[in-house]
């Protein structure tokens, strides 16, 4: 009886233990002439359906080989509430065939992520307008040195105050880690002379053998990379 108790009282706090660090997101890639009845029905789909713990960010892809889609993300959630999430219903799938995927190509993409605030410089929650994703899929076998290299240029990215939020994939395709430089000023962070470049802040984190050794494990672990940046459109979603 008395573990029985136990039990029925922890469970509340195991629940709550859970951390907030999955993000879903959705790519959807609209007909080039239906963009605008697109981001129209996307905004008030959103609106209806989409908010509160299940709240959409929504962002507009600006370059790489997924330009001119959106990313949809949900997030940040656990597990567990991901787990009990209940079924959204007729109504809801029906708004979405009916006045959302009528505008859409055939493309479509969809990943888990896990937030690794321990490999990041700025909370999960802090957004911002424009973000460049670097996409670094790991050799066979290479994930925890990837992870290593990563936690070694971390204070690169303190030195400079950037604003970097690092993803490891979750059962969603190759592994990969997924490496969001947030961009709170603007882009004109990305200019040349608005903070010393990485490579003079590496070396003077870690010296030149540092960076060398940096460069080293790239070509070591690293299966291929790229990269796009994103804008958020914030009158199309719902946080």
């Amino acid at each position: 009886m008395k573990l029985l108790l136990l039990l029925l009282l922890a469970s509340p706090l195991m629940s709550l233990s859970q951390e907030n660090i999955v993000v879903s997101a959705t790519r959807l890639f609209p007909k080039q002439d239906k963009i605008v009845q697109f981001e129209k029905a996307l905004a008030a789909h959103a609106k209806k359906y989409h908010t509160g713990d299940w709240a959409w960010s929504v962002y507009s892809i600006e370059s790489g080989p997924d330009a001119g889609g959106y990313q949809l993300n949900e997030g940040p959630l656990n597990w567990a509430k991901i787990d009990d999430r209940e079924d959204l219903g007729a109504a809801h799938t029906n708004d979405f065939m009916s006045t959302v995927a009528i505008y859409l190509t055939d493309r479509y993409a969809s990943y888990y992520s896990e937030f690794r605030a321990d490999l990041s410089t700025v909370d999960v929650t802090k957004l911002a307008d424009n973000v460049q994703l670097n996409h670094v899929f790991p050799k066979p076998g290479y994930g925890p040195e990837i992870e290593e290299l990563i936690k070694t240029i971390k204070p690169a990215w303190e030195a400079g105050q950037q604003s970097v939020a690092v993803y490891e994939a979750s059962s969603s395709g190759a592994p990969q880690f997924i490496i969001a430089t947030r961009y709170p000023q603007g882009l004109k962070e990305r200019d040349k002379g608005f903070r010393a470049t990485f490579k003079e802040r590496l070396t003077k984190v870690s010296g030149e053998e540092g960076f060398k050794a940096y460069l080293e494990t790239i070509k070591r672990t690293t299966d291929h990379t790229w990269s796009e940046l994103l804008s958020r459109r914030a009158d199309l979603g719902t946080k």
